[in-house]
């Protein structure tokens, strides 16, 4: 069945291209539509005879047919180019520009994303890029012979064996009886896909954006450990936080813990 069937005029659904111009010529095609849906439909008086058929206009073909119009007419002339310009102006503020954590803009090439954790009483910051998951738990199985406080056994994370380590031992932290690995609210899978290591966390805070600027020199109290972990610290909701070095942990991980 088609429009002319339904007793509708193509000319008054679709109308012919003028050769001489009008005010009617110059309105948006959606303007010169027939809506009879609007009128007799069931967004009407409800007097279409088609409803007994159809039940509902979207059923009927003059309603899709005044869809079709609507998508497949010319764009305005201007459309192409105002969208590429707005497209352009998006990406350009996006690339320059972004919000840090306590709400100031920070240039992209100045930004740092990180997470930031707790090891027993002290906050540490990763770049948020060598973090790959953050879960619950895992059930660690030691290693006969080779487990200890560093390495603390394997993980079975969705099928896929990790190599469990304690970031707190490898820092150097004084751990309590309260504040021990086994007591960890979270476990972390960082590194790379060719190197992933799973480590314990007491809490985890989420991950903020800060000022290349804002990360000062680690003090000596953080640096006079016989292998400095720590590239700088940086303050956050009025505490200091150390930014780890993401390369030298798993470089150490990976010579501490290599087979022997």
């Amino acid at each position: 069945m088609s429009p002319t069937d339904l007793g509708f005029d193509p000319d008054v659904l679709y109308p012919p291209e003028s050769t001489g111009s009008t005010a009617a010529d110059n309105e948006p095609a959606a303007s010169r539509l027939d809506d009879c849906w609007n009128r007799i439909g069931v967004f009407g008086d409800r007097s279409c005879p088609e409803l007994l058929n159809c039940v509902h206009c979207r059923n009927c073909q003059v309603y899709s047919a005044a869809g079709r119009s609507l998508l497949e007419r010319l764009p305005p002339g201007d459309y192409l180019q105002e969208w590429t310009s707005v497209l352009a102006d998006t990406k350009r503020g996006s690339e320059s520009s972004s919000l840090s954590a306590d709400g100031s803009v920070v240039r992209s090439d100045q930004s740092l994303s990180v997470m930031i954790f707790r090891l027993v009483n002290e906050l540490f910051a990763l770049p948020v890029g060598v973090f790959l998951e953050v879960s619950a738990p895992f059930v660690v199985h030691s290693v006969p012979g080779r487990s200890n406080q560093l390495f603390l056994g394997m993980v079975n994370v969705r099928g896929e064996i990790m190599l469990a380590a304690s970031l707190t031992n490898l820092l150097g932290l004084s751990v309590t009886a309260s504040s021990g690995t086994q007591s960890a609210g979270r476990m972390a899978v960082a590194g790379a896909p060719e190197g992933k290591w799973v480590f314990p966390i007491d809490e985890i805070y989420g991950i903020y954006l800060f000022n290349r600027d804002d990360v000062k020199p680690a003090p000596v109290v953080i640096t006079n450990a016989d292998r400095s972990y720590a590239c700088g610290v940086f303050q956050w909701q009025n505490r200091s936080v150390a930014l780890l070095d993401a390369d030298r942990i798993f470089n150490a991980l990976t010579t501490e813990i290599s087979p022997q």
